[in-house]
């Protein structure tokens, strides 16, 4: 049986997301060169696309629809790239009044948000989570109901109820815990969800995307489609950095010592783990080659997702250069676009 759905999947991360998005710049290139179509989009070859946190802010990006036609995506995969470098250091600005009134985040969110928020309107404007050109699943968590929320273009074609603009699905899954400010963000028909970061709980959403695929997706026959007819390729930024914490120190950590390396903790973890869960599910299903994941390394790049300065937008981009080059990466890359094209 071959695979007729192709997925992407994109990590959270903060501004380590130049990582995946220069590494898709080198397999849009790939698409384009295979296709003779200089043109073609990422979104072009992908059925859907899921992300957390700034993995969602990706997916949104690449989903945006063109005013001319809405049934193609209006940025290129280097376009996106370029929002990162034009405007990461903007977003992970922190002005003297506010590291002042937060004792430098102790007291509330590191970062002030009306950065991020006016970026992200600029970039989206009115658009409507149900006229993102492609079926997504963008992750986040409810705070008042104590449960994960997300959001599906799929859905708000169907629902005003959970339709949402585009800037506050962006604003929503990016607003990391002690990072920024939890929003109340409000879908078209009126109710108002308190959301923070899915990377609380899915910060790999790959196993997110795989579920829901089976329930969007179906085979010719209409039956439930399994891992032989999904093509998945899930793409990391550098969040499995070796931490090494010496257990000295360690052992002795409280509150305030533990809650920044937690949340590194916790996401890793979740993203081995969810790799693992899938290696073995497509392994079951004899399928192997249909599972792709890509887990760059951060080269000279520091790992803290908030640090935009100059010369870590630089590194974080180089690792991408870096990642997107190494043979094995390489190889992933030229044998994915081929299994795009080839569907």
């Amino acid at each position: 049986m071959a695979a007729r759905f192709r997925i992407l999947s994109l990590d959270g991360g903060g501004i380590r997301g130049i990582i995946p998005a220069q590494i898709l710049v080198r397999l849009e290139e790939k698409l384009q060169k295979k296709t003779n179509n200089p043109t073609a989009k990422l979104s072009d070859f992908f059925d859907m696309i899921t992300g957390t946190s700034t993995g969602g802010i990706l997916a949104c990006m690449y989903l945006a629809p063109r005013k001319e036609d809405a049934t193609k995506s209006v940025y290129s995969a280097n376009d996106v790239v370029n929002f990162y470098l034009k405007y990461g250091g903007e977003i992970f600005s922190i002005p003297t009044y506010h590291k002042i009134r937060t004792l430098s985040g102790l007291t509330d969110e590191k970062y002030p948000a009306h950065n991020l928020e006016r970026i992200l309107d600029m970039y989206f404007g009115k658009l409507e989570l149900k006229d993102l050109v492609k079926p997504c699943l963008i992750t986040a968590y409810d705070v008042f109901e104590s449960k994960a929320h997300f959001f599906r273009q799929h859905q708000a074609k169907e629902s005003e109820g959970r339709n949402f603009y585009v800037k506050d699905v962006a604003r929503a899954t990016s607003a990391a815990p002690t990072y920024f400010e939890s929003p109340l963000i409000t879908s078209k028909s009126g109710v108002k969800y308190p959301l923070i970061d899915g990377g609380v709980f899915a910060n790999n959403p790959t196993l997110c995307a795989y579920a829901e695929a089976r329930q969007v997706f179906k085979s010719e026959d209409g039956a439930t489609i399994s891992a032989k007819e999904l093509i998945i390729f899930s793409l990391g930024n550098g969040g499995l950095t070796k931490m090494e914490l010496d257990h000295n120190k360690v052992k002795n950590f409280g509150l305030i010592e533990w809650i920044r390396p937690l949340i590194d903790i916790m996401m890793s973890g979740v993203s081995q783990t969810v790799d693992y869960q899938l290696k073995q599910i497509y392994k079951t299903e004899s399928v192997g080659s249909q599972y792709i994941r890509i887990e760059p390394e951060l080269g000279h790049a520091k790992s803290d997702m908030g640090d935009a300065s100059p010369r870590n937008l630089s590194a974080l981009q180089e690792a991408g250069f870096r990642a997107a080059e190494k043979e094995e990466n390489d190889d992933k890359l030229d044998r994915l676009a081929e299994m795009l094209i080839s569907r």
